[in-house]
């Protein structure tokens, strides 16, 4: 199942990277942004209403408060995408967020941080993503 929720994750971000982006081009970034966030935060309540209802007052025990930030990540990501978006086109973007998302979540697994489990160094990741650079540059080839 983790296979597949990735794919529709990802899929999911696509698509709403290139309606976010249409959405800006007839407002302003941030309204776009906030809807986008409004929007999400009320099917998060009707989602909520309709399952396990645990507390909000959980969110307490959060050991580093700092993972709570999630949200304030969110409105920077949609801000980052519509604007890589409007500048690159859907797919060099994309292809972009893929590298930085694996270069990232390889050295927050390599640190073992915000509380992952550590992994050794392993060239194959490294070569890996050096065949996604290389992907890119065949793929804007001209």
């Amino acid at each position: 199942m983790g296979i597949i929720y990735s794919i529709i994750s990802g899929a999911l971000m696509s698509i709403q990277g290139v309606f976010n982006t249409r959405v800006s081009e007839v407002s302003c970034i941030w309204v776009t942004n906030a809807y986008v966030q409004i929007t999400g935060f009320i099917v998060c309540i009707i989602a909520w209403l309709f399952t396990g209802r645990q507390s909000f007052a959980c969110l307490l025990k959060v050991d580093h408060k700092w993972y709570l930030t999630g949200g304030i990540l969110g409105a920077f990501i949609i801000f980052t995408v519509v604007k890589g978006m409007s500048a690159l086109g859907p797919a060099y973007t994309v292809m972009l967020i893929l590298i930085s998302q694996l270069l990232i979540a390889y050295l927050i697994e390599l640190f073992g941080l915000f509380g992952t489990e550590q992994v050794p160094f392993d060239w194959k990741k490294i070569i890996g993503v050096g065949v996604m650079v290389v992907g890119i540059i065949i793929f804007k080839w001209e």
